[in-house]
């Protein structure tokens, strides 16, 4: 297989592709044929050292989630068959032209969907809906304010906000970005004064601690702030006094470290709730750009660039 690893710690100088002997599927496990892989902030802070994969795992190959084709199933795989497209979450190694995932950790791709959109799906709206709806519970009649609008867990969550029947803000610093979020259903807001126009029943946190004390001012009585990302600072100050008088909720989430239950739970539910919208065309992955494998290194500088709108992806056909 055609692989990017990291031969060490560091930057770009640490990012290689290379040749590898395929790998082999388990009992439960299916071998996937990856066209395209997206790329994650969670890739960067792997490649510097500070974010190692979880057990089982390739210790040098990035990447969270794929899209591709079944190539062989483990004897007890029976989800899927050999020429089923499919795409979904992987713990590591998923820059790579052959991918071992769990069965339970991938779903088709609708019909309606090309493996390049698909590949932009999984981290973003997993993400997205495990965090508002699970973790955030929100429901109908609620408002939902998402910082890091643009991104792709941030353009996913505005649209599953949306067909919650939620009134959701984005919060903005350009107006390239407050149109993307208008384009989305939702309202854009300034990253700089929300506090002060809007009162979310739920807030999602993807930018990280520059928004605190904010979040807990634009909170209102009985909130939820749903920390996914701190790209940005993993470090604030929190007021507990403010969060006893609102009876506010503070959550932290991530997906990789789950175990497979945690994750196959994760899958279904964005089955049930997320997967017909996409397939609709009521919801769509953001695709910012598209690199060819050979050119890793320039797909990083893109991710840790700003101003994105969506994913990064790696194609290897390509």
């Amino acid at each position: 297989m055609r692989c990017v690893i990291y031969t060490g710690a560091g930057g770009n100088e640490v990012v290689e592709v290379v040749e590898r002997p395929d790998p082999e599927p388990g009992t439960d496990d299916v071998l996937l044929r990856v066209r395209y892989a997206g790329l994650n902030p969670a890739d960067l802070q792997q490649r510097a050292g500070r974010y190692p994969a979880p057990p089982g795992a390739p210790a040098d190959v990035p990447g969270l989630e794929v899209s591709g084709v079944v190539e062989r199933c483990g004897a007890g795989a029976r989800r899927f068959v050999v020429g089923d497209r499919v795409f979904g979450l992987v713990g590591g190694g998923g820059l790579a032209d052959r991918v071992v995932v769990h069965e339970r950790h991938v779903a088709l791709v609708p019909d309606g969907l090309d493996e390049r959109e698909a590949a932009a799906i999984p981290e973003a709206f997993l993400t997205a809906h495990d965090a508002i709806r699970t973790r955030g519970r929100l429901v109908m009649g609620e408002t939902l304010l998402v910082h890091g609008a643009n991104g792709g867990v941030g353009s996913a969550a505005l649209q599953i906000g949306v067909a919650c029947g939620a009134r959701v803000y984005g919060s903005v610093r350009s107006e390239a970005a407050a149109q993307l979020v208008r384009d989305l259903g939702a309202e854009p807001v300034s990253d700089e004064d929300f506090a002060s126009r809007v009162t979310a029943d739920v807030i999602l946190e993807l930018v990280g601690a520059p928004h605190f004390p904010a979040n807990l001012e634009a909170l209102a009585p009985r909130g939820r702030i749903v920390v996914v990302g701190v790209g940005a600072g993993p470090t604030t100050e929190l007021s507990l006094l403010a969060m006893m008088q609102k009876r506010a909720e503070l959550h932290g989430t991530v997906l990789r470290a789950r175990s497979i239950e945690d994750k196959g739970a994760v899958l279904r539910a964005f089955e049930r709730e997320v997967l017909p919208g996409l397939a609709a065309g009521r919801m769509r992955a953001l695709v910012d750009s598209v690199f060819a494998a050979a050119e890793a290194r320039e797909a990083f500088d893109r991710l840790a660039s700003p101003g994105k709108a969506g994913k990064v992806l790696l194609d290897f056909e390509g």
